[in-house]
């Protein structure tokens, strides 16, 4: 199986220069734990979740609210995000994907094409999620093969 099958299209993506607080925004209203960082087509870094939580204030800070959330704004996403970006081609088969994802501690790959383009996201959940209902099994349904309360 290809990258391309399990890959989540089309890719939410963040700016370099969006502050943290809407980078945070984003990915709670979309449901996602992972941006790729785009400077016009280019791929430049990626920023996750624990990126964003681990650049907010301690809720035990000295600093008042008005001066956490003065001081959070002015951070972006540059100055948090990771620029060294694994990435995984379409093509490429998911079994060498899900190999990447485990040996470099990475919940996610970038999909990026023969332009450079990114295309996708693949994750480490697609990956599960494929395994899982690989034999035809349907999200929900009974594992146990028991017919339930006679």
């Amino acid at each position: 199986m290809q990258v391309l099958e399990l890959m989540t299209a089309p890719v939410i993506t963040a700016a370099p220069t969006l502050s943290l607080p809407d980078a945070a925004h984003l990915m709670r209203s979309r449901g996602i734990r992972r941006l790729p960082v785009m400077d016009g087509a280019v791929l430049v870094g990626i920023v996750t979740d624990r990126d964003v939580r681990e650049a907010m204030p301690s809720r035990v800070s000295s600093l008042s609210p008005w001066e956490a959330t003065t001081r959070l704004a002015a951070v972006t996403v540059a100055d948090v995000m990771r620029r060294s970006v694994l990435t995984t081609r379409p093509d490429a088969d998911a079994r060498d994907a899900a190999h990447t994802m485990l040996t470099h501690r990475v919940g996610a790959l970038p999909v990026v094409d023969d332009q450079g383009r990114v295309v996708g996201v693949v994750t480490v959940s697609d990956v599960l999620r494929d395994y899982a209902y690989e034999d035809g099994l349907k999200p929900g349904a009974a594992q146990s093969g028991a017919e339930g309360p006679a």
